[in-house]
């Protein structure tokens, strides 16, 4: 299944880019990020069928081992695509809210954009760990 990674905003060079390609390499399942404008830009079409996650304030505040419960469960069931949508800075719309299969939280702190998508790609990461069986999980 591919994990599909589509953010609002640039990344560029920072520590939060460095900390995103630490994971994206260590991850071996299929792994995509998409970068659009702060608005507009076209989101490639899903591979069908999908799950759409946003990551939302309002959303559920899960455990890396619930998360990873709910992907391979996706897997499991022949998703192809699993996509992870950051917003802009004024975060998603109602109605993409209301169509999301999943509306995710880190806690009910807000996180700069860029340090949630660091953090997006650890709980990712983590959570192929948990599904293979690896110790990352509980070492790290």
């Amino acid at each position: 299944m591919l994990l599909h990674i589509i953010a609002r905003g640039k990344i560029a060079r920072s520590p939060e880019a460095e900390l995103v390609a630490r994971y994206e390499k260590r991850i071996t399942w299929p792994l995509k990020l998409t970068e659009l404008p702060e608005t507009g830009g076209r989101i490639p079409e899903p591979q069908t069928p999908h799950k759409t996650v946003l990551l939302d304030e309002r959303g559920k505040n899960l455990s890396s081992e619930e998360l990873a419960e709910i992907i391979g469960r996706w897997r499991d069931d022949g998703m192809r695509e699993a996509r992870f949508v950051l917003g802009a800075a004024d975060g998603h719309s109602r109605q993409e809210r209301a169509e999301a299969d999943l509306l995710l939280a880190f806690g009910k702190a807000t996180w700069p954009h860029l340090m949630a998508r660091a953090m997006l790609a650890e709980q990712l990461y983590r959570a192929t760990t948990i599904l293979a069986g690896h110790p990352y999980h509980r070492a790290g």
